[in-house]
């Protein structure tokens, strides 16, 4: 963008140098000249400071390119820590069947051992004492022990109803602990589903930050390019402006050298004023103006009415005539 608007200015520049006539001499052109390189200096100000702020903005897009590569890899980084969690919950799990598997072995390996044995005489003993507290209810219930007979005939790893019984308790304990477990492994996964939560609104906050941060520095940015097309603007029509009062200066310059050189054939004076020395010659036909008119009052002096005499002319350079 700057590389082009100085292209466009300097070939404008060139073709305003083209278009205007370049006096003989360089000192006719030295106010012009001053405005132009004030002009330029100006633009080049302009320039300089449209510079440093495209440098600023590609120094803050550099930053957020680089927040939003570290943002990508936290978030890299959490996605690897929920998979490894989800990994470790796997791993909990199988640990878990073998577990179980491995202490139902070892209860198989302990009731052939004679453990189990023991285990029953001691229920014999139990229950010989309250055997005639559970006749009752051994009527009342008598189609359960069918039941569960039918149960031990279809299971060859238990020997009797109490052990089935015994299996069953301990089956209830083993059920309250992994559910305690996987209700502190559930907790554990929300715990961890809030944090990603809370860091995925932290993460969208501060990229709509960034995008209005985007949003400001392109909103200067073309303020920026507006108030440089103005400045071209301006520069165009100070370039008009110089080529005009250049042109009506070199018109001025151009007459009064004319009067000069009649004013000094007719005179038959000697032409040793510079060409360019302009106050030199409107002193010349002031003074040339000045004798006509004292010799035009020297004929009618005797007439009653008389001519008024013309102002000097003032130049910036001299003082005006005596009449």
């Amino acid at each position: 963008m700057t590389s082009d608007l100085e292209e466009r200015v300097r070939a404008a520049f060139r073709d305003k140098l083209l278009m205007m006539k370049i006096p003989e001499r360089e000192d006719d052109f030295l106010p012009s000249a001053c405005c132009l390189l004030e002009k330029r200096r100006e633009l080049g100000e302009v320039e300089q400071a449209l510079l440093a702020k495209n440098e600023e903005f590609q120094v803050k897009m550099e930053d957020l390119q680089h927040q939003r590569q570290e943002l990508e890899g936290k978030e890299g980084q959490l996605k690897e820590a929920i998979l490894k969690f989800d990994k470790f919950l796997k791993e909990n799990d199988a640990k878990r069947g073998r577990a179980l598997l491995k202490a139902s072995g070892e209860k198989r390996q302990a009731a052939q051992r004679g453990v189990e044995a023991e285990r029953l005489r001691e229920e014999i003993a139990q229950l010989l004492v309250a055997k005639e507290k559970l006749q009752g209810q051994l009527q009342r219930h008598k189609a359960f022990p069918e039941y569960l007979r039918k149960v031990l005939e279809k299971m060859e790893q238990f020997q009797d109803i109490s052990e089935l019984i015994g299996r069953f308790q301990t089956l209830i304990a083993t059920q309250a602990t992994l559910a305690q477990r996987e209700l502190l492994g559930r907790e554990a996964v929300e715990e961890e589903r809030a944090r990603l939560q809370e860091y995925v609104e932290e993460s969208t906050n501060q990229i709509l930050q960034l995008n209005n941060q985007v949003a400001e520095l392109q909103a200067q940015l073309e303020q920026a390019q507006a108030r440089v097309l103005e400045l071209e603007s301006s520069w165009i029509c100070i370039q008009n402006t110089a080529a005009d009062k250049t042109l009506e200066l070199g018109q001025i310059k151009l007459a009064a050298l004319n009067l000069f050189q009649m004013v000094a054939k007719h005179r038959k004076l000697p032409v040793d004023v510079l060409l360019d020395d302009t106050d030199a010659q409107l002193d010349a036909i002031q003074l040339c103006i000045v004798d006509l008119i004292d010799i035009l009052a020297d004929f009618r002096k005797g007439e009653p009415m008389s001519f008024p005499q013309p102002e000097p002319i003032a130049t910036p350079h001299s003082e005006p005539a005596p009449s």
